[in-house]
């Protein structure tokens, strides 16, 4: 076989040994001894739900991702750093003036204090921060709790490192956390709990009671927190965002994670970051340096510009309430119950008086049927259960939601 390039550092006109051979590698196979490290997990419903909505010129209120602009501001320094230069690798814990800025932050949101050089590290989006967490703290036959229904990327990274996810099930229209339940499970095992506040996909908040119940389990032990405050910023109705940082026993064995892409409508820049205390920082970034080492340079220095401003970043929940009102509002006179969101910007709708179809087959008629896409709740379940729910995301112009408002009227 002849090539055209030098790819494998042979001359251009020399023939490739056999081991080189393309059609051998078209054709080679597994060995039969092969098994997939992950045999449950199958494409995210997130990608497979929002192409349905593609194919099908569907609304795609499915996954969380705004469709309005970003701040031409922020846009613009980012430009602006571009041009300057910042084109190479950043430090891989981060810009050390973003990381001074999330102290910053942090401090006046929480009155909470982190070390930006030792106890702060930005990452690739906040999956890649959780990631890290649960491998470098996960060893075999760990114990993980965590809260379903539950974000999809929790279980398989437990499952990855050999530990046991260990599922407490949350249940409508409320989905509040019974701690006694969580108490019973607690074993010489127990090594992590995981918990997503505001919560998606049901939009709940964690309660002061609620991180009062999870000081005293985890009092006299060793286990760790991962918490996934990704939504930390939106949220509605005199509700006050219950983060780890605030409370001085749980912030010094949590992982508290962030995300700039759900604050700023960024989601495809993949900016997040880790807050825990100086040894449990250590080990994340010893994680962390080989699944990405660095994240986007230009993108982290117009971050740390754009959040000296708290106005850029303390008023997104009132826009977002509006948003949430705006859909709901839309949906009054439709056969859908609705329980508020109390946070995040994700919205359930019970759709019982409708249809008793499963979720997942009501998610797909109504994507290709009916032109307005969702996520169907069973999936977050470790064990499906049929509770009538689809989640929406109103993170969208208003004209968006009311499109999709007008269809969903009709059933």
């Amino acid at each position: 076989m002849i090539v055209n390039h030098n790819l494998y550092g042979f001359k251009s006109t020399e023939k490739l040994p056999l081991p080189f051979n393309c059609e051998h590698y078209i054709h080679m196979k597994y060995p039969e001894s092969f098994s997939s490290k992950l045999p449950k997990v199958q494409t995210s419903i997130f990608t497979v739900m929002s192409k349905m909505a593609a194919d099908y010129n569907a609304i795609n209120l499915s996954q969380g991702f705004p469709d309005f602009p970003v701040s031409t501001e922020l846009i613009g320094k980012v430009n602006e750093y571009m041009t300057k230069g910042f084109n190479q690798y950043a430090p891989a814990a981060g810009l050390p003036r973003l990381r001074e800025g999330i102290a910053a932050q942090t401090k006046l949101c929480y009155g909470a204090e982190y070390n930006p050089e030792t106890e702060i590290t930005i990452t690739a989006g906040a999956t890649e921060a959780i990631f890290c967490a649960i491998t470098a703290m996960i060893r075999e036959d760990d114990e993980v709790i965590m809260f379903t229904p539950a974000y999809d990327c929790y279980a398989p990274t437990v499952e990855l490192c050999n530990g046991e996810p260990v599922y407490v099930p949350l249940h409508a229209p409320d989905y509040k956390v019974d701690w006694d339940e969580v108490k019973k499970l607690i074993t010489r095992r127990t090594r992590m709990i995981i918990i997503n506040t505001p919560h998606n996909p049901t939009g709940t908040v964690f309660t002061a009671k609620d991180a009062e119940q999870l000081e005293r389990i985890t009092k006299d032990n060793d286990i760790v927190i991962v918490s996934d405050e990704v939504y930390a910023h939106i949220i509605f109705d005199d509700e006050q965002h219950q983060s780890m940082s605030r409370f001085p026993h749980l912030a010094s064995r949590s992982f508290v994670v962030g995300s700039f892409g759900k604050t700023f409508h960024v989601t495809g820049w993949k900016v997040g970051f880790c807050l825990a205390p100086e040894n449990l920082t250590a080990e994340l970034r010893k994680i962390h340096q080989y699944v990405t080492f660095a994240v986007n340079h230009p993108v982290q220095c117009a971050i740390a510009d754009y959040i000296e401003s708290p106005d850029n970043y303390l008023h997104i929940a009132e826009m977002y309430r509006q948003k949430r009102d705006f859909f709901v509002d839309a949906l009054k006179g439709s056969k859908f119950k609705v329980t508020l969101s109390k946070g995040s910007y994700y919205q359930l709708l019970d759709y019982s008086a409708i249809t008793d179809e499963p979720d997942t087959q009501f998610a797909e008629r109504l994507t290709k049927e009916h032109g307005v896409a969702s996520i169907p709740i069973s999936v977050f379940y470790n064990n499906p259960v049929h509770e009538c729910m689809l989640r929406f995301c109103f993170a969208k112009e208003n004209e968006t939601l009311e499109k999709a408002a007008e269809i969903l009227h009709k059933l």
